[in-house]
């Protein structure tokens, strides 16, 4: 089920950026993920896309300095993952010091489900009473919510990155890089990237406007640390764009200058801020965020996140880090009765994987489908009680079955099985009715038959050849650890055949290996994996810098091994 490929890539191409000062072998990295030029490695501010591209974004930039300078009240309404949260405190944050009144409400998951729905603005109109309702990471698909929302006399302004379905919300004013005829060149903004541009265009309006001048407007470039956590807890495509978020959050983070939160968060988890990755954010910091709106109240993640008191930051990390010890316990024990449920599921007689647990909870199942999808790598959606006969679910794809396309082309051949539904191309979530869940796994596993061929299920892991000898170094570690890797934009994965010089299984769940290639030996670590391995091996791989005992030294990370 799983083969190790080598990327192609333009020799050309390769040679052109080894030309302009790349590295030799991050010059076929890049080539081999399509860079042909040295402007798409900037990291620096002044690369951006400049904000006039968004559609609608002038005209929510108007609207909301119309509504500063009226005094009118605004309220976001918030989504409860880490890119709702780091959303909704960028926000805060930046309309504050743009002058805004603004509060904000983030809807428990649980009570009354994702997105702005007419019971969220019903809520928000009672304990906020706004003028406006901005939206961050949500809204898209909110047309009930909207329209009740202008029956109360109340504008909604949508800021939001996920797909729309057939209808837009009657919104004031929608800013989606997604939405029809927007012909924004990044499509990957996150919903905090949304929010950052829209103070970008908010805060230019305002200098147009003579409020501020170039030398007494705010600075938005602190509130980067918070754009970089989300965009990477969002698992969004690094494009170009997304990697100068990304590089410039990093940056403030090494260097000190984030936000209390931020740093607590860091601190909670043991990670170092001054060698922040973005395997760092997405890993530790994005799950101690994320843990809140699984299974308490975000409303505490974002607090944590708009606070200036280092003491009542670092009191929350801890919360948010117990929570999330909690979440990891509810997750293994959620995850072992899934694979209980799958005891006799056949890969090979079946393109997607539909299963339900009366006793799971319905915040970890996310994790939980994603677990599965990497174990069996199929598309998988798991379901949890959702209370008054429905039961909500959450999706995780493969590359090629789209999967938010897949939950539309049910809801359009059986209207009946889906109450709703959103989200992305590799996540999404639905809310279906208990008793219609054969029907839906029938229809589900119907449009997997008919969208994905053997190919496409069979796992291939694609690597960028061999390393050079002279390149096991932790020098070159560094070289690699300057740019942005992540989603869409994967980190160097190498592959070479070596030979097996020894093998020991620890803690009865990992392999550790020592491995010879041209007279060299190397360490090397494969987590998850126990089985015994032959003496040739071909092996993909990740360089590691591993410490101990003050001592540096260079480790393989295994992503797999087979017979060579």
């Amino acid at each position: 089920m799983t083969r190790i490929t080598t990327r192609p890539y333009s020799f050309r191409a390769a040679e052109m950026l080894r030309q302009s000062g790349v590295h030799p072998v991050l010059a076929r990295v890049y080539a081999a993920r399509g860079l042909t030029e040295m402007a798409e490695l900037s990291s620096e501010l002044k690369a951006l896309i400049a904000p006039g591209g968004l559609l609608h974004i002038d005209a929510a930039a108007t609207f909301l300095a119309d509504a500063i300078a009226a005094g009118n009240k605004m309220v976001i309404v918030a989504d409860y993952d880490c890119d709702g949260a780091t959303a909704c405190a960028v926000g805060l944050r930046g309309l504050r010091a743009l002058g805004a009144q603004v509060d904000f409400i983030v809807p428990n998951r649980f009570e009354y489900g994702y997105g702005l729905t007419p019971e969220i603005v019903d809520l928000t109109i009672r304990e906020k009473a706004p003028d406006i309702i901005v939206t961050v990471d949500n809204g898209i698909a909110s047309i009930e919510g909207v329209a009740e929302a202008n029956r109360r006399d109340v504008e909604v302004v949508v800021t939001d990155h996920h797909l729309p379905g057939d209808a837009l919300p009657d919104a004031r004013v929608i800013v989606n890089p997604n939405q029809p005829e927007c012909g924004f060149p990044s499509k990957n903004l996150a919903g905090v990237g949304v929010m950052f541009y829209v103070l970008l265009a908010l805060r230019a309006e305002l200098r147009r406007r003579g409020v501020f001048d170039a030398q007494s407007q705010p600075k938005l470039d602190p509130l980067l640390d918070l754009v970089a956590l989300g965009t990477v807890a969002d698992v969004v495509k690094l494009d170009a764009n997304n990697r100068i978020l990304v590089a410039q959050g990093l940056k403030r983070m090494r260097a000190g200058r984030m936000h209390a939160g931020v740093a607590a968060l860091f601190r909670a988890a043991g990670r170092e801020a001054r060698r922040a990755t973005p395997f760092d954010l997405g890993f530790a910091l994005g799950p101690r965020l994320n843990a809140a709106g699984r299974l308490a109240d975000m409303a505490l993640g974002i607090e944590c996140l708009t606070t200036d008191d280092e003491g009542r930051a670092w009191a929350i990390a801890q919360q948010l880090n117990e929570i999330n010890i909690e979440r990891r316990a509810i997750e293994a024990d959620m995850q072992d009765a899934a694979l209980l449920h799958l005891d006799d599921f056949a890969p090979q007689d079946s393109t997607t994987i539909t299963v339900f647990d009366p006793e799971w909870h319905q915040g970890v199942i996310g994790i939980v489908a994603s677990r599965l999808k990497d174990k069996f790598y199929r598309p998988t959606i798991t379901f949890a009680p959702g209370g008054a006969g429905l039961i909500k679910g959450s999706g995780r794809s493969i590359p090629g079955f789209h999967l938010r396309d897949a939950l539309d082309l049910v809801s359009k051949q059986a209207p009946a099985l889906i109450e709703k539904f959103g989200g992305h191309a590799m996540a999404a979530g639905l809310t279906i009715r208990a008793d219609a869940l054969p029907g839906f796994a029938k229809a589900f596993e119907a449009v997997g038959q008919s969208w994905l061929g053997a190919h496409q299920l069979e796992r291939v892991i694609e690597t960028d050849g061999p390393l050079e000898d002279a390149y096991f170094t932790t020098q070159f570690i560094k070289i690699m650890d300057s740019q942005v890797w992540g989603q869409g934009f994967a980190p160097p994965l190498f592959c070479d055949e070596f030979r097996l010089v020894s093998q020991r299984v620890l803690k009865e769940r990992h392999l550790k290996l020592q491995l010879e290639k041209n007279g060299q030996r190397y360490d090397a670590i494969w987590f998850g994996h126990a089985d015994a391995l032959p003496e040739r091996i071909r092996v993909a791989f990740r360089l590691d810098a591993n410490e101990y005992n003050g001592v540096t030294r260079v480790q393989l990370m295994v992503e797999h091994a087979e017979a060579g």
